[in-house]
């Protein structure tokens, strides 16, 4: 899992706060969640943040648990074979948040639309679709399948 930045954060909150009260309610996180392959009810997020909405510095709060959790997670020693297992599955799920008609690619029509449902998509970003695929795309065909995704996925 990547960090995100701050600005792209405040964007984040923004999209979830659909009626713009400045929280984001939990039924509001649990959509985005949802939308993003991490299930979770209601209750569940309740007594996770212990709350029933965010305010902005909640919710950065909050990525920045499940962030450390993640990470704590994907560093606890497990044998190799089995860490790339899981590796491997949660790359599965983040492709198939992107690969929308489910056909093995991202276009740049699936990763624009992928970015603003995650509120990540301005017009800045729309100039440079096609060239952020090209960046990875091994075999010029003009979109991504899996092994390219997950080249783009690893890069440091």
């Amino acid at each position: 899992m990547s960090p995100i930045n701050s600005i792209n954060l405040s964007r984040i909150f923004s999209k979830l706060d659909k009626n713009g009260d400045g929280h984001v309610s939990l039924d509001e996180l649990k959509g985005f969640l949802d939308i993003i392959g991490i299930i979770a009810s209601e209750e569940e997020l309740e007594l996770l943040v212990g709350k029933t909405s965010l305010d902005s510095i909640d919710f950065f709060l909050f990525y920045d648990a499940i962030t450390k959790a993640y990470i704590k997670q994907s560093s606890y020693k497990h044998d190799d074979h089995r860490q790339n297992d899981f590796l491997e599955n949660d790359l599965q799920k983040v492709f198939g948040v992107f690969d929308l008609n489910g056909d093995g690619f991202i276009c740049c029509e699936e990763l624009q639309s992928a970015l603003s449902r995650l509120g990540l998509w301005d017009e800045q970003c729309g100039k440079d679709c096609m060239s952020m695929i090209n960046v990875y795309d091994k075999n010029s065909d003009g979109k991504l399948d899996f092994e390219e995704f997950k080249d783009m996925m690893l890069a440091n």
